[in-house]
């Protein structure tokens, strides 16, 4: 089976032979955002995890404390089912996550998407691990990975992908999070963190596993 880098990395060839014009343009943007150290306010190793309460696609609420009560927490942000960088990140995810609750830990991805009846429809939040919508992006704010989106990026998405950001996100039509990973311990310790402003660039799974099996 492909790793996730391998299958993220053959996304991007394949951008850049179909759109290289639009891949260009959004390596420079990228660049532009690291130059600002775009992330660099997000939580590290030691900090303490933010509580947070979040809907699920069927509207109920999910607390990070109340999860942390059984062990710890892998929360990955990602920005929407309509992502195809973050769908492959969370099905890889997917495939690993009996390794993952073997070792005692629950898995939560957070994007801005309304939890509505539209959602419950989603392969995403179809899968076996906890999906939660962020809809003003605040949860991700709190720890530091908020990104407000350049408007060359939103142009494609309006244009180009007829992405209604609005609508998906109940008002939100900037605000993004970073696609980000924080292994949290039970304590709400910040124990192992990933984090990268290039949305096409994710963890691997293997390196989540690996982190939890140290904290075992």
């Amino acid at each position: 089976m492909k790793t996730l880098k391998e299958q993220t990395d053959a996304k991007i060839e394949a951008g850049r032979k179909g759109n290289p014009e639009f891949m260009q343009g959004v390596d420079d943007v990228i660049k532009q955002a690291k130059n600002f150290q775009q992330g660099a306010e997000a939580l590290i190793i030691g900090q303490l995890a933010p509580d947070f309460k979040l809907p699920n696609p069927q509207g109920e609420l999910t607390a990070l404390n109340d999860l942390l009560t059984n062990g710890p927490v892998v929360v990955t942000f990602y920005r929407g089912s309509w992502c195809p960088y973050c769908n492959l990140q969370l099905r890889a995810l997917q495939a690993r996550l009996a390794d993952i609750k073997a070792l005692g830990a629950e898995l939560v991805a957070i994007s801005p998407q309304v939890p509505d009846d539209s959602l419950t429809e989603d392969e995403i939040s179809n899968m076996d691990f906890i999906v939660l919508s962020d809809q003003n992006a605040n949860v991700a704010a709190k720890f530091g990975v908020a990104w407000e989106v350049p408007e060359f990026l939103l142009e494609h998405m309006r244009v180009d992908r007829g992405l209604d950001l609005e609508s998906i996100n109940n008002g939100n039509t900037n605000i993004l999070p970073i696609p980000a990973t924080f292994i949290i311990d039970k304590n709400a310790k910040v124990v192992w963190r990933f984090v990268d402003v290039d949305y096409r660039t994710r963890s691997e799974p293997e390196e989540i596993i690996q982190a939890l099996q140290q904290l075992v």
